[in-house]
């Protein structure tokens, strides 16, 4: 084939390859017709759209502003992907002048508008996460004398949902307003002032320095017995804890240590006379725990190897009354 006609011939493919150019729309829009407003009756759909897209496209684009509480929360246009098509919006005009039933009738037109409901959804989110303020729970403060409340505090949020689906309405409707106020919603705390005497039914506090163990009910001082708690290198360890386990005449697992002497590593079965655990257990944490003893002397005085004795009808009676789980501050 002479190099003339393969030219040709590859001209040919490209141009029928290559997207056809729009034709020009000279369709008339009939008279009475608008677009928010703007009369767009006698203009051509081409002149319409060029018309429609120089007047509206900045006032289309302004941002979404939201107000909860003092503060105003913005959305751009262009993170919602808000997109105005001028020319789709003229040949609407086109068609809604053709098919009035009365022609003297005027009709207006609303601009086609689309957005991302995702991007909107997304931005109320994070909104919410800003303005959210949990609830703060009351509580209390525990000293070895005295339990001292704190009281709650209700929090606030907003509902996500409902901001994005005012959003997309405002976004969707061209004369509906972008700015508005987001109410908010309480949030409650999960425990009050009110409940404490209920979540904090039982406390233990050991005052060591005054060998004195308290009992709280609901809050107040209900018992006050007399102890003795662990003597020097072998003290009584500090802190906050809870009761984990109770036994009536409880086996004593002797410790592997050198004040044990030959009954290390040993067990005494409960109610043995060489057993120091007597009548009731209640285990604090890491092998001390409070029990009854025989050595009514000791109590008043630091004369235990870490536990706190109490005298047997004073640790029966605080047995009964002890819950597993209730709190012992030690000090």
């Amino acid at each position: 084939m002479p190099a003339r006609l393969v030219a040709l011939a590859a001209a040919l493919v490209v141009l029928a390859a290559a997207p056809a150019a729009r034709a020009a729309d000279t369709r008339v829009i009939a008279p009475g017709v608008s677009v928010r407003g703007l009369d767009v009756s006698g203009r051509t759909v081409d002149d319409a759209a060029a018309f429609l897209g120089g007047y509206l496209t900045g006032f289309l684009s302004r941002n979404v502003v939201v107000q909860v509480g003092g503060r105003e929360h913005k959305l751009s246009a262009a993170r919602a992907k808000l997109a105005f098509d001028p020319l789709l919006t003229a040949k609407r005009a086109f068609y809604a002048g053709q098919g009035r039933p009365d022609p003297n009738v005027p009709v207006d037109v609303p601009p086609a508008l689309t957005h991302s409901r995702r991007a909107v959804r997304s931005w109320a989110a994070s909104v919410q996460r800003r303005v959210t303020r949990p609830a703060t729970d009351a509580r209390v403060r525990i000293t070895v004398r005295h339990i001292y409340r704190t009281h709650s505090r209700p929090g606030l949020t907003i509902d996500p949902r409902a901001m994005a689906d005012a959003v997309d309405a405002s976004l969707n409707d061209s004369r509906a307003p972008r700015r508005f106020r987001q109410p908010t919603t309480p949030l409650r705390p999960k425990v009050t002032a009110e409940d404490l005497d209920r979540v904090y039914g039982t406390i233990i506090t050991i005052d060591r320095a005054n060998f004195t163990l308290r009992l709280f009910k609901r809050l107040r001082v209900v018992r006050r017995y007399g102890i003795a708690v662990g003597m020097a290198g072998l003290d009584t360890p500090a802190g906050q804890y809870a009761i984990h386990d109770k036994q009536v005449n409880p086996a004593w697992h002797v410790p592997n240590s050198a004040w044990a002497g030959s009954l290390a590593g040993q067990t005494i079965p409960g109610g043995a006379p060489n057993n120091p655990l007597k009548a009731r257990w209640l285990g604090v944490a890491n092998g001390v725990g409070i029990h009854g003893t025989a050595e009514d002397w000791s109590i008043g005085s630091r004369a235990s190897h870490g536990c706190i004795r109490m005298h047997v009808a004073d640790v029966i009676d605080l047995f009964r009354r002890v819950p597993i789980g209730t709190p012992v501050l030690i000090r």
